[in-house]
């Protein structure tokens, strides 16, 4: 996605992504909307002019945030294997932009009707990608029911838990090449499972 400086955003713009950053940082409640307005440099009162209440204004930026994963889900490559595309699309996403990771860490752990709301859709985005997954390699698929909800802890675990993983690890945990070897682990759990090789070999 090319960037677009604050300057020219619109004013509606310039306070979604003030409200964003605020969010990510220190959580939905904890933020004013004159705190958002102050951070876009304009008036309170076009928080309401715009979105018409904070509720309205994260609901905005809950879209907003949809969009962006959405458009990069868009660039799945099945040249390259959907599931390997789809690591790194899912590396780069969440990997390169850690405003995301604290949006949606703040978010996802609220516990409120909004985060509920987010979380359902964003296991409809993993359901449909299981869907594509599961007709790319045919044979016998995963369970229907909790594929997308395992598809989601991969992906979403290590945002949630950033901030307890990462003194286990010598690493950052969202650099370049930490994330590459956990998208390629993460690929294999899913291909092939831990122990599926093993079935059979012991005669059982």
């Amino acid at each position: 996605m090319r960037a677009v400086a604050k300057s020219d955003l619109t004013g509606r713009a310039r306070l979604r992504e003030a409200a964003l950053e605020l969010f990510a940082e220190r959580g939905f409640e904890a933020t004013s909307t004159r705190a958002v307005a102050a951070a876009a440099g304009l008036s309170p009162a076009l928080v309401t002019r715009h979105f018409g209440s904070k509720e309205g204004l994260r609901a905005a930026v809950d879209e907003h945030v949809l969009d962006r994963i959405t458009e990069q889900l868009r660039e799945l490559d099945a040249d390259k294997g959907l599931m390997a595309s789809l690591g790194e699309i899912s590396a780069r996403v969440f990997g390169s932009d850690p405003v995301l990771r604290g949006y949606l860490r703040h978010v996802l752990l609220e516990d409120s009707e909004a985060s509920a709301e987010l979380f359902g859709r964003l296991l409809s985005g993993a359901r449909a990608e299981v869907e594509r997954l599961s007709a790319s390699y045919g044979n016998e698929g995963p369970d229907e029911q909790w594929a997308p909800f395992q598809m989601l802890c991969l992906i979403l675990g290590p945002l949630l838990l950033e901030r307890v993983m990462q003194p286990q690890l010598d690493q950052p945990m969202f650099a370049p090449a930490v994330l590459a070897r956990r998208s390629t682990a993460n690929q294999q759990l899913l291909l092939r499972g831990y122990y599926g090789h093993l079935e059979g070999a012991d005669g059982g």
